[in-house]
């Protein structure tokens, strides 16, 4: 306690203190942080010792993929907690499965290692001194537009701030959390790719209207110590260094376009708000059902339903295997009537295919890297149906309240092929930087294939149902009207 009590103004200090740097385990290969890392702590160092810094400290990091932020947010916290008495630290990230499943993860990893860990008790939600747990803790807040409160001031002495993925932060958390800042001595850490050059992570980098407020960082991540630099040199072999999707996940470089999101966070909340629709407005629409075939591991297998404007059921199978699959969809096809079953075949998929062909039903095979229909406009399937999704959300689409659904639409990006079209973010990628594999949403994506219609000249409901190709407007407006 008494070495700690040394490290007040130190977290570079503490952090080569606390932690077996060199010592045969999980630190064995390194001697300390990577230099970015350390130049950051030592700049906590020197603003906490200047005696002309008067009001807060904020850092900002704008970074590449992989390059150690996560590992830097537990040092910092963990120093934090240490060496000051009651403080309240709170840490938040673009999403609930960023928050708790990496960045608040990260921590207690660190803990687990440091020399003065069993000082402190981890949980899913809040980090605290067991002596203590009342008045000294660190928490993951999920931020909400609605609860933005949160991260209003406090009158503790000690408040620390903390982004991670700050990028897509609503700037009205930014806003509260300003007022949080009033106190001496108080910091605030963001972190993130710089996914858009709108918003409040862009205006507080370099020339933006609150730039002076803060210290910078950029961290290429072909110059971290800890990067995979295979996967590095892989992103540019396929996108093309120069490409937005390069910039911002490998040179930590602000993108051309205004942003990365495919799909904006604002129509997925939109969608979910609606609440259940009559079902007047969409029972006579065809029954279309979308299938995402995964094996084993950490993706899921996933049936979509869906009726015109509405989502009818979404169901999610773990660890099933091809032939049990292609029974439940064949089930959901006969029970549910379905006039379209779209099934991906990309990978393991084809076996689900051919099962429910033999057993003689109606199915379409679609394969996610294959031509688009607009070829001119998207670089293959995948990227043309995620468009006919979001144009569906946009124009009235419903769903039930869904957070693993929500962070999966939101979190694929997208970038521009050599022939300037649409290309989005692998499923490889997403899981590389963190995230789970979008199975929701891409079964929901397989829905919006192609247009399914009904003849209404030959009769309702069976009669005759065709696949139209491409996307019309006029026909989202009359599924919209009811028509």
């Amino acid at each position: 306690m008494e070495r700690v009590a040394d490290f007040f103004s130190d977290p570079l200090g503490y952090v080569m203190w606390a932690f077996p740097w060199g010592e045969p385990g999980a630190l064995e290969k390194f001697a300390g942080p990577d230099q970015w890392q350390a130049e950051v702590l030592d700049t906590v160092h020197k603003q906490l010792l200047d005696p002309d810094q008067k009001g807060a400290i904020q850092i900002n990091v704008a970074s590449g993929h992989g390059v150690g932020k996560t590992a830097l947010i537990a040092w910092i916290i963990l120093w934090a907690m240490s060496t000051r008495a009651h403080p309240q630290i709170i840490c938040t990230a673009n999403t609930k499965e960023q928050l708790l499943n990496k960045t608040w993860r990260e921590l207690a990893k660190w803990q687990k290692l440091a020399l003065n860990g069993h000082w402190f008790e981890w949980s899913a939600t809040k980090f605290s001194k067991k002596s203590d747990k009342d008045t000294w803790f660190a928490t993951a807040v999920t931020w909400s537009k609605e609860r933005s409160e949160a991260f209003a001031g406090t009158h503790e002495k000690h408040v620390i701030m903390i982004f991670d993925e700050g990028s897509a932060i609503e700037d009205v958390i930014y806003e509260v959390a300003e007022g949080a800042m009033t106190t001496p001595g108080s910091m605030w850490f963001v972190f993130g790719n710089p996914t858009r050059n709108v918003g409040r992570f862009r205006e507080i980098m370099p020339g933006g209207r609150f730039s002076k407020r803060w210290l910078h960082y950029k961290v290429d991540s072909r110059k971290a110590l800890m990067t995979d630099k295979a996967k590095l040199q892989q992103w540019i072999d396929d996108y093309g260094l120069d490409s937005d999707f390069v910039r911002v996940r490998v040179l930590g470089e602000l993108p051309r376009a205004s942003s990365l999101q495919f799909i904006p966070v604002d129509i997925v909340e939109q969608a979910m708000d609606r609440g259940q629709l009559h079902q007047r407005i969409w029972n006579d629409l065809p029954r279309i059902i979308g299938v995402d075939v995964a094996r084993f591991g950490d993706s899921e297998s996933v049936i979509v339903k869906r009726q015109g404007l509405q989502v009818v059921d979404i169901q999610r199978f773990r660890e099933l295997d091809l032939m049990t699959l292609a029974s439940i969809v064949g089930r959901e096809i006969k029970e549910w009537d379905a006039h379209a079953c779209f099934i991906d075949v990309t990978g393991i998929g084809a076996g689900v295919v051919d099962r429910l062909k033999q057993m003689s039903y109606p199915i379409t095979e679609i394969n996610f890297g294959s031509r688009a229909e607009k070829e001119n406009l998207y670089k293959n399937k995948r990227a043309e149906m995620w468009a006919r999704m979001r144009d569906w959300l946009k124009e009235g689409g419903t769903m039930a309240h869904d957070d693993r659904l929500k962070s999966q639409l939101i979190s694929v990006e997208y970038c521009f092929d050599g022939a300037d079209r649409i290309m989005l973010e692998r499923k490889e990628d997403l899981i590389d930087r963190g995230l789970e594999s979008p199975d929701i949403a891409d079964a929901l994506a397989l829905t919006f294939a192609e247009n399914v219609y009904i003849d209404q000249e030959k009769g309702l409901p069976h009669a005759t149902m065709q696949v139209k190709r491409g996307f019309d407007p006029q026909y989202m407006h009359n599924q919209r009207r009811g028509r």
